[in-house]
């Protein structure tokens, strides 16, 4: 069977016809949790969040509206991945083709240096040692991003979107499976705070069972306090000074975050990364994320393939797929930093002749034996490591309004519960991990080392999707830390290529390509097929659980469809 795969499409490159490939069933995790909307829709990692973005489009509001209402009931509902304490970016695209982005994410203090991570030898510690401390804790840029977006674009009134969450925060949420298992998980950092070890834990020490119904009023006095005086109330006072002086006591350095950096932080908008593909528009965030230009980049890479054709269900698909990824990810490791730091060679990297040079080095019968970074125009010789951690503190959010505005918001406090750090009922970040913590590699400077005020690379990759008749189609992103663009671009492809509904394409099989080692998600067909991936020169295969959660809203037959990553069933269910 691979044989014949391999020689039909070998075939079919050269002269554009090939018997259709056997194919099963394409095998899916479910369908589920999907919602049906002319009018609009909302997805979000838990449905009670999901329900306060439908609440506000039901007051009135808009997609800007119900992304933070959605953003903020996050920090009640899932405080092991976002919300207030973090940061995060958003994709604003209007109904007639408009497309800007903003940026929330996080900042290093002043007093940091390239230094920050290292001990008194020059070493660089565990990475448990560097996240459970406040060296890890950014500016949080969460709120800054809010209230820039909602002034741009926003329509209600600012403080009726916290209504949800201060409701939630008052008067209770029930635990779920997911909060109580990554309680249990997790405990070094989810009962690292006192105030936090009282609120999720019981007198012995053990999360609290699933069902209990747990009231945050410490956090919903903060929501209230937000609602009523703007993001000042975060930024400026006693609020403020709380974060920083809890930061700053647990920082073993003599310049550690102090008030002046929380005052001074603001989020930014951005021009939006926007090319074809397959006459869609896909239109993506751009630096300090890397997400937007490497799902971009493997789209590009990939247009020349045949994918329908391929199907979903063949090996040569996602072998395809693998050497795409290959390829963006290694210029993400070597180009992709914060550009208001480092020159980013964004227009080179995304240059269609760039990618076309880059495609070319795909086969579909064989891997590449070596991936090295492209010169793309606008180089420089700046280095970036791989030095990123596998993440379970984040969380998206896809919302479309009867406009067909759309709005793709991808959330973060990084890690799960973030630095375990809590001040007033919310969990404060751990994103500068998200730097490089050895600052040189070789006697180079590395792009993405810590600096002042500098904002850490991000695989974060909210994105918009516009059809070819230029109207508003999809919002789609995932959180996953490294995995983001890749599930990001998985989806795109299930739906633009193989027609699949939402829920089915976020349902496709997880596969991924770290260095020359491949992960095959076990319990799936990928998962049997090693032989096949062997044969195509895959040699070092691992096969297990998928690190993913991803979330879409499209448009399908004339109706908006909200799906959410089909791996969540069973975790969200109540008693």
């Amino acid at each position: 069977m691979l044989l014949r795969t391999l020689t039909c499409f070998a075939t079919a490159l050269l002269v554009g016809g090939c018997a259709t490939v056997e194919a099963d069933t394409v095998p899916l995790y479910g369908t589920e949790n999907q919602d049906f909307s002319p009018g609009g829709a909302v997805s979000a990692a838990d449905p009670r969040a999901e329900a306060a973005g439908y609440e506000i489009l039901r007051k009135g509001g808009n997609a800007t509206d119900a992304a933070i209402a959605v953003m903020l009931a996050l920090t009640v509902v899932e405080p092991q991945s976002s919300g207030i304490g973090g940061g995060g970016f958003m994709v604003y695209g209007g109904p007639g083709g408009a497309v800007t982005t903003f940026d929330g994410r996080e900042t290093a203090p002043a007093g940091a240096t390239p230094e920050w991570f290292l001990d008194a030898d020059g070493t660089v510690p565990p990475f448990g040692e560097s996240v459970r401390s406040g060296l890890s804790v950014g500016v949080p840029g969460n709120v800054a991003l809010a209230a820039k977006a909602h002034a741009e674009h926003g329509k209600l009134a600012w403080a009726e979107l916290f209504g949800p969450a201060i409701a939630l925060a008052r008067d209770g949420f029930r635990i779920n499976p997911r909060l109580n298992s990554s309680l249990a998980d997790n405990k070094d950092r989810g009962a690292r705070s006192a105030s936090a070890m009282a609120l999720y834990y019981d007198a012995a020490g053990e999360p609290l069972p699933v069902g209990t119904t747990v009231t945050n009023p410490a956090l919903a006095a903060v929501l209230e306090s937000i609602a009523q005086e703007g993001p000042q109330a975060f930024y400026r006072g006693e609020l403020a000074s709380e974060i920083a002086r809890t930061v700053a006591e647990d920082t073993p350095r003599q310049t550690p975050m102090n008030l002046r950096d929380i005052e001074g932080y603001q989020a930014k908008e951005r021009a939006a990364l926007c090319a074809p593909y397959r006459a869609y528009r896909i239109c993506a965030m751009g630096p300090p994320t890397s997400g937007g230009i490497a799902v971009l980049q493997i789209l590009g890479q990939l247009e020349r393939f045949d994918l329908a054709a391929l199907g979903p269900r063949n090996p040569v698909t996602w072998h395809l797929f693998l050497e795409s990824q290959r390829l963006a990810y290694a210029d993400r490791e070597l180009y992709a930093a914060d550009s208001d730091f480092v020159p980013v060679p964004v227009e080179g990297l995304l240059a269609p002749d760039y990618l076309a040079k880059r495609s070319a080095l795909i086969s579909a019968d064989r891997t590449l034996a070596e991936v090295e970074a492209g010169t793309p125009m606008g180089a420089t010789t700046a280095l970036a490591d791989g030095d990123e951690p596998e993440e379970r503190g984040t969380s998206h959010i896809a919302v479309v309004d009867g406009s067909g505005a759309m709005i793709s918001y991808t959330s973060t406090i990084e890690g799960a519960f973030g630095s375990g750090l809590m001040v007033e009922g919310f969990y404060l970040n751990n994103e500068l991990t998200d730097f490089s913590r050895s600052p040189m590699i070789d006697g180079k400077p590395v792009a993405n080392r810590v600096e002042p005020g500098k904002r850490p690379r991000s695989s974060m990759s909210p994105v918009i999707v516009y059809d070819p008749q230029g109207r508003p189609f999809m919002a789609v992103g995932a959180a996953g830390g490294s995995t983001i663009p890749v599930q990001t671009a998985r989806s795109i492809i299930g739906v633009i290529d193989f027609g699949l509904a939402p829920q089915e394409a976020l349902g496709l099989p997880f596969v991924m390509a770290f260095g020359d080692s491949v992960l095959l998600e076990e319990g799936t067909w990928l998962a049997d097929s090693q032989a096949a991936f062997r044969a195509l020169g895959h040699d070092m295969l691992t096969v297990r659980a998928a690190p993913v959660k991803a979330g879409i809203v499209a448009r399908r037959d004339g109706q908006w469809i909200s799906a959410r990553d089909p791996r969540l069933i069973g975790q969200l269910e109540l008693p």
